[in-house]
């Protein structure tokens, strides 16, 4: 059972195992000694959970399949609260006992998953080395002398090892994604909101996510669909959008992603083994059918400086502002250094860099305006635990180079094993887009790794075809246009302003007349359905928008025109532009041009 994905798990108990024996098994293996891990479960609660299991069982009327997660083991950051578990944010004069799950742990354990133990951590989430705790190092798997990366180390390093299939992280400034890089994982770091915060203890709350750290990205996938979903009591939590945006850093147009920004100078730090993955990487993607294109960083690397050098350590410091008055000497020194650096800047200053981070995601917004995603080195180097411990505020700052700025600009990223090093440490990159748009990195994700398989975790267990799911299309509306918002035409860019594409051009049914309507400006015509045999086929144009886009376009139709059904030659009904009765007194009938293009040309 070690090393097992969650499709491995789902088959064993399809073939007869039960979570009694294999859970039960599986604690009897783990070592409460191993620094990866707070706290584990215990028989008590074992049973317990086991009882729990069962009665879902029964309601579910005795068919796993309608448990997603039946029998799934699972671990979680020991920030996030689990019933029946101490809450420590590593630091145990911190600890307290929560009364219930975090809703997160709530929505997995009713799709039938069991907690079996808490995680280490980067005090109070504060860093991306993994070394920052009461309760040890967390080594990294493949080679103990190096990080492990955090804050979410102990996560990151139980999944690798194949103890759990999947485990919770937290990520605000990439702690959710440098673990897995350093770990050969995936790390997916969801839209901010998609996955509730309630019961997580906050580092900066504006800007927090639950992560999921696993071995494929389908086991990541499933979680995920698992936790999503708004949650009332959560004040960040967020309910996706109606049409999926595409006015922002995110894929812009239609269909799969196909360009990928990289950064044109990418920072290593002397870490030339890392320099070479990348490159290995960036040409193993170009044989993928992605069109690389080096974009400028600079943008992104001064809105990741924000986080901490700016006013943002204040929201830290907000989290722990009581405790820390109070039990300062039981906290880290460097995570105590770090968040007290919150007294250094004013209300004022806070201002300041909140406009700066408008106008650095502006920038951002305007750089990716024709790429699809962004493409990163997960982390830039992989440093020793010695190394961190003997500069750990500048060795911190340097894993972070492409994680910082993510959460700030409200994107979602998904990294994901890119090879190894040429010291057999993984190699990792990240896919970057807007909001909303998890799924589609998951689909290219999978598209990588069946191209390029790397074995699971530090497991040494092959990985399995990864199955693409079905990709989350923007709700579309088609419309189809007969007169000046034809391509070329005068309000044609009312379309292209929405991100209308063009998907044909078409006719009518033979049932139509063409009219030039009288006293309009831009030259407008009217459609109008005629009695059979009347009539004839006029030229038109379909176009599909966003359905979120659709009202606006309508609001810009002055009367008489509006939007009604319109027949096309081969039967279709489709939205188009009709004509009030009253518009067509003193218009001039066209109908034998054909269509609007012919008339208009005519008339030049």
């Amino acid at each position: 059972m070690l090393g097992w994905t969650i499709r491995d798990w789902q088959t064993a108990y399809k073939e007869g195992a039960t979570p009694e024996s294999l859970l039960g098994e599986l604690l009897t293996r783990l070592d409460k000694t191993d620094v990866a891990w707070i706290s584990l479960l215990d028989q008590k609660g074992l049973d317990e959970a086991l009882a729990g299991l069962k009665q879902k069982l029964q309601d579910a009327g005795g068919e796993i399949d309608n448990l997603p997660l039946y029998g799934i083991p699972f671990a979680a950051k020991d920030n996030i609260d689990a019933a029946g578990f101490e809450t420590t944010a590593a630091c145990p004069a911190f600890a307290y006992t929560p009364e219930e799950d975090a809703t997160t742990v709530a929505r997995l354990k009713a799709a039938g998953a069991i907690v079996i133990g808490k995680t280490n951590l980067d005090q109070f989430a504060t860093g991306l080395v993994g070394t920052r705790s009461p309760y040890g190092a967390v080594p990294n798997s493949f080679k103990p002398d190096v990080v492990s990366g955090g804050s979410s180390s102990g996560s990151a390093s139980v999944v690798a090892r194949g103890l759990v299939p999947f485990a919770l992280g937290t990520d605000t400034a990439g702690s959710g994604r440098v673990p897995a890089g350093l770990n050969n994982l995936v790390g997916l770091k969801p839209t901010k909101g998609l996955f509730s915060i309630r019961g997580v203890v906050p580092a900066c709350r504006s800007l927090d996510c639950v992560s999921i750290f696993a071995l494929t990205v389908n086991d990541a996938g499933l979680v995920s669909d698992t936790m999503a979903g708004f949650d009332a009591a959560d004040a960040f939590s967020r309910k996706p959008p109606y049409a999926l945006p595409l006015d922002g850093p995110a894929l812009r147009r239609p269909g799969p992603i196909q360009r990928l920004a990289i950064p044109d100078h990418p920072q290593w730090f002397g870490d030339q083994k890392a320099e070479a993955a990348w490159n290995t990487a960036v040409s193993q993607w170009r044989q993928q059918n992605v069109e690389l294109v080096p974009l400028d960083f600079s943008p992104m690397l001064e809105l990741a400086a924000l986080l901490y050098e700016g006013p943002w350590v204040a929201e830290r410091h907000a989290a722990v502002e009581s405790f820390m008055a109070s039990h300062g000497d039981d906290m880290n020194p460097v995570v105590k250094g770090i968040i007290s650096k919150a007294g250094n800047f004013s209300a004022t200053d806070t201002f300041k860099a909140q406009y700066r981070k408008e106008e650095l995601q502006r920038q951002i917004d305007e750089l990716l305006a024709d790429v699809d995603a962004l493409l990163v080195p997960t982390a830039p180097t992989a440093p020793t635990i010695e190394a961190v411990n003997a500069d750990p505020v500048a060795l911190n700052s340097q894993l972070g180079t492409y994680t910082n700025f993510v959460n700030l600009a409200d994107m979602s990223a998904l990294a994901i094993p890119a090879g190894f090093r040429d010291d057999g440490l993984p190699f990792g990159v990240t896919l970057i887009t807007g909001a909303w748009k998890d799924t589609e990195l998951q689909r290219l994700a999978c598209q990588w790794l069946n191209a390029h398989p790397t074995p699971l975790g530090a497991t040494g267990n092959d990985r399995p075809e990864e199955a693409p799911g079905a990709a989350i299309s923007t709700p579309t509306i088609k419309v189809a246009v007969v007169g000046a918002h034809l391509s070329g035409m005068p309000l044609n860019t009312q379309l292209s302003e929405r991100y209308a594409v063009l998907l044909e051009q078409t006719t009518t049914s033979a049932n139509y007349r063409l009219f030039a309507l009288p006293n309009t400006t831009p030259p407008k015509p009217g459609l109008k359905r005629a009695a059979p045999g009347e009539g004839r086929e006029i030229i038109v144009e379909v176009w599909e928008m966003p359905a979120s886009a659709f009202g606006s376009f309508v609001d810009l139709i002055p009367a008489p025109l509006g939007i009604g059904n319109v027949e096309l030659a081969d039967g279709r009904w489709v939205n188009g532009f009709v004509c009030e009765g009253y518009g067509f007194e003193g218009a001039e009938d066209v109908t034998e041009f054909g269509g609007w293009r012919a008339y208009i040309a005519s008339r030049a």
